[in-house]
C-alpha cells in the first residue's frame, strides 16, 4: 500500500483511470461518478458497495469510494452494454441476425427486471454521508478479458486443461478459493475453437452458450453461468466444453489494476474483499 499523500485528485481523475487502463475514452452505461469529490488522497475499493461499506469506508478516513458492480442509475442502464455480446458473436462466426435476436431477449428481461429494483439507496447514503462515489464496470472487466486473453494465447494449447493450466498462473485464480472448472465437457479434449465470453455486462447463459457451440465453437469460456442454464446445456445435450473461471477472481484482476494505478498516483488503497494479486 502506498501511504504517500502528496497528491490529490478529484472523481474525474479516477474515472479517467480507469478508462486508460483499456485506452477508452468514454465512460460505458455500466460506469458513473455518482457523487462527485475533490482532494481525494485514500479510496476504498470493493466489489460491492451497499451503505455498510460507505460507513465503513467514512470510519476508515478515506475520500471517497470506488464500487466494481454496477449501483444507481448504472443499474438499470446495465442491459446497454449487452450489446458487446453481439460483437464477440460476430467475431466467432454466429450470424448477425441470430446474434441480435439472442441479446434482444437478454436486455429485455434485464431492464424489465430493473423496474423492481431499489436504485437510490447507495447513492442517497453516499450523498447524506458526503463521501464521494465511483462505479467502474465495464472498464476494469475489459482490462481483466485482455490479461486472461493474453495468457491463453501465449500459452500452449491443446487440450481444454492446457487453458485452465495457463488461466491458473494469474495471481488472482491462483489465489482465489474458487477453482478454475470445466462444468460442461472434459479437461482431456481438445480445445478446437475457443471463444473467451467476458466484459459483456454479463455471462451469456444458455442461449450464448448454445449459440457458439452451434457454430463451430467447441470452448466456451465464461465468469460464471448461473445453474438453471448450465442444465439446460445438459438437457440438450450440446456439443462443447464450458469453462468457468470464477467472479470475483476476475473482478479482481481489474480491480487490482485499477488500484495500482491510483497507487502510482500517489493515492492509498483499502482494497476489501478484493483477492491479492501477488
Amino acid at each position: 500500500m502506498n501511504t504517500s499523500y502528496s497528491v490529490m485528485i478529484d472523481t474525474n481523475e479516477i474515472m479517467n483511470i480507469g478508462l486508460k487502463l483499456i485506452d477508452w475514452k468514454r465512460m460505458p452505461p455500466d460506469s458513473a461518478i455518482h457523487v462527485k469529490g475533490r482532494k481525494i488522497k485514500k479510496v476504498l475499493i470493493a466489489v460491492d458497495v451497499t451503505s455498510a461499506e460507505l460507513i465503513l469506508a467514512k470510519n476508515l478516513g478515506c475520500d471517497a469510494v470506488i464500487a466494481h458492480h454496477p449501483l444507481g442509475s448504472t443499474a438499470l442502464n446495465f442491459y446497454k452494454v449487452f450489446d458487446r455480446h453481439i460483437e464477440f458473436m460476430l467475431e466467432h462466426g454466429v450470424p448477425k441476425d441470430k446474434a441480435e435476436n439472442i441479446v434482444k431477449k437478454m436486455k429485455d428481461r434485464i431492464k424489465v427486471k430493473s423496474h423492481a429494483h431499489i436504485y437510490t439507496d447507495v447513492v442517497s447514503t453516499a450523498r447524506i454521508l458526503g463521501m464521494p462515489l465511483v462505479n467502474i464496470h465495464q472498464p476494469c472487466d475489459e482490462y481483466m478479458r485482455r490479461r486472461i486473453l493474453d495468457k491463453i494465447k501465449t500459452g500452449y494449447n491443446d487440450l481444454v486443461l492446457d487453458i485452465v493450466k495457463s488461466i491458473e498462473e494469474i495471481p488472482e485464480f491462483r489465489n482465489s478459493d474458487t477453482r478454475i472448472e470445466v462444468c460442461y465437457g472434459s479437461k482431456k479434449n481438445k480445445i478446437g475453437r475457443w471463444a473467451l465470453v467476458i466484459a459483456a455486462g454479463t455471462n451469456g447463459g444458455f442461449p450464448i452458450a448454445k449459440a457458439y457451440f452451434e457454430y463451430g465453437i467447441s470452448t466456451v469460456i465464461y465468469l460464471h453461468i448461473d445453474y438453471n442454464d448450465l442444465t439446460k446445456i445438459y438437457e440438450e445435450k450440446l456439443k462443447g466444453n464450458l469453462i468457468i473461471l470464477g467472479h470475483l477472481a476476475g473482478d479482481s484482476i481489474g480491480l487490482n489494476a485499477l488500484a495500482d494505478r491510483l497507487e502510482e498516483k500517489g493515492l492509498e488503497t483499502v482494497r476489501l474483499g478484493i483477492i491479492p494479486s501477488k
